[in-house]
């Protein structure tokens, strides 16, 4: 298990010392945007913000390494703040003792996780806590649910995705009350897991798939899983994929980094705010 752990680990800093990629961050401004999430004001933060990002947290302990972590936390939050701040991005924090009731009532329950609220659906993010990737995995929420794919070109693109677990389905179009359906199941899973569709029966044909039918992908498998019992409702897509959605071979992305852990090894091993240390002291914050 110690072996584990440190292999784990090698993993974790190699992502934490890689060189920033995508978004270009600036340095911190010095103005506070991230705030205390409270009963008085957290309906008014809800309406503000299209997408809302609470830190439910354990009260900061008095000595001087809990509150320099602390100190880490939030400045990754306010970076990624600063960045989205006029994308209707709000951040805030949730104290586990002094909002406990408020966190009962928003459903929050896990001490160092990372919810996020957009729409009536809450997300917990279990990537890498640092700003560049909390700021893309924000931005692909963003982003149409369902990717179209209508000619050979998209679909080649399609096919070169093989390590991440895909959906595709075939539906006569936009307005299909099927279609809808697939999409409401995308949003459950949206941005961890690529939903895709066609409405072109050459795509189809090349995929094999029949009309309102659904093929399931999992990482580097090249035959698909059809989803059986075809047409489906938005809760058998939600359930079929998550009965599927098991560990496989799979690459380990910062931006669900922890959710892959988790799935094999126990949600208890591995904590991205208790390895925040390491991260901070990589990146040079």
């Amino acid at each position: 298990m110690k072996i584990a752990c440190w292999l784990l680990a090698g993993f974790y800093l190699f992502f934490c010392c890689r060189a920033e990629e995508g978004l270009d961050f600036p340095t911190y401004d010095g103005k506070d945007r991230v705030f205390d999430l409270n009963e008085k004001n957290y309906k008014q933060a809800l309406k503000k913000y299209d997408v809302l990002c609470l830190l439910f947290h354990e009260p900061v302990g008095s000595d001087k390494v809990s509150q320099k972590q602390f100190q880490m936390t939030e400045m990754v939050l306010e970076l990624a703040a600063q960045v989205l701040e006029t994308k209707g991005f709000g951040f805030g924090f949730v104290d586990s003792k002094k909002d406990a009731k408020l966190a009962k009532k928003l459903g929050l329950d896990e001490e160092g996780s990372l919810y996020i609220f957009k729409e009536e659906r809450m997300i917990e993010f279990d990537g890498e806590l640092a700003a560049d990737v909390l700021a893309e995995f924000l931005l692909d929420l963003l982003e149409d649910p369902v990717e179209i794919i209508n000619s050979k070109l998209e679909l080649q693109a399609f096919d070169h995705i093989e390590d991440e677990i895909k959906l595709i389905g075939y539906f006569k179009g936009e307005d299909s009350e099927h279609y809808k359906a697939f999409e409401e199941a995308a949003e459950h899973f949206q941005p961890s897991i690529k939903f895709f569709a066609t409405f072109d029966k050459g795509v189809a044909k090349k995929l094999a798939l029949k009309l309102n039918e659904v093929d399931f992908y999992e990482p580097f498998m090249d035959e698909p899983v059809h989803i059986p019992d075809k047409p489906y409702t938005e809760e058998e897509l939600v359930e079929f994929v998550k009965e599927h959605k098991r560990a496989t071979l799979r690459k380990l992305r910062p931006e669900d980094m922890f959710e892959t852990w988790v799935s094999m090894q126990g949600r208890e091993a591995f904590s991205p705010l208790k390895s925040l240390n390491e991260k901070q002291i990589c990146s040079g914050s």
